[in-house]
């Protein structure tokens, strides 16, 4: 019988980068600090990596959420290997990212080069302690949510992420949007809800990210999280670029 992780691989398909609309996504990306990728996964590729959630040999360990006052529900860190599916969406994704994120660090005068492919930036990673694999799978129940927050692990940081939604809006559960604030200097905070369907994706700021005022460029604090699921449960794969401590 064939493992899960195989049937994983087995269906695992280039990203075909010219079919995706990066200019508009990196416009969207320096509007509103997300852009979304519709139907990126198909269904049974959603179906196959919720499942993995209950066989821990994926996994590094599990975080259940209410004891760290995180929120409510729980996730899990993938380990090295990661499965194929996963590994070629970290790779695929990050050489378009790392042009809009050094672009951003050009504007806000930080002076953080990215390099070209992410088997480079993960060795800038590990060499400065950070070896852990970020990628995760989040599991929420009804009553569960996840709190504002920025997934920062350690000195090196990539300024994008993903999250992709696994389970079906309306069928597997209701409630659970993705939000996103960000916060002006001297303003009140904006809030975001991104609507997502199954398989969709979206890309968005992990900390902060360049907006142009009167008096020339700043940087905009940004926070992501999940409101209260009110039925059923939802899955979310989430791809982070840089390695933890």
């Amino acid at each position: 019988m064939k493992s899960r992780h195989a049937g994983l691989a087995a269906q695992t398909q280039s990203v075909d980068q010219d079919k995706l609309d990066w200019l508009r996504m990196a416009a969207d990306l320096d509007c509103y600090g997300a852009a979304i990728i519709p139907g990126l996964l198909q269904a049974d590729a959603c179906d196959s990596l919720a499942a993995l959630y209950g066989d821990d040999r994926h996994f590094r360990s599990r975080v259940v959420m209410a004891r760290h006052s995180f929120g409510s529900g729980e996730y899990k860190y993938f380990a090295y290997p990661l499965p194929a599916r996963i590994q070629e969406l970290r790779t695929a994704f990050y050489p378009p990212l790392a042009e809009i994120a050094n672009r951003w660090n050009q504007a806000m005068d930080i002076a953080v080069h990215y390099p070209a492919t992410h088997e480079q930036y993960i060795k800038h990673c590990h060499a400065a302690g950070q070896r852990r694999p970020t990628p995760l799978l989040l599991q929420y129940g009804a009553g569960d949510y996840n709190c504002l927050h920025q997934d920062l692990y350690g000195e090196h940081v990539f300024p994008l992420q993903m999250a992709i939604l696994l389970s079906q809006p309306g069928k597997d559960f209701t409630g659970g949007e993705f939000v996103l604030t960000e916060q002006r200097p001297r303003m009140q905070s904006r809030a975001e809800v991104v609507p997502l369907e199954q398989g969709d994706a979206v890309v968005f700021a992990v900390h902060h990210r360049p907006m142009q005022g009167t008096r020339g460029t700043y940087r905009v604090m940004m926070r992501h999280g999940v409101s209260r699921i009110r039925s059923g449960h939802r899955h979310t794969l989430g791809i982070i670029f840089h390695d933890a401590t």
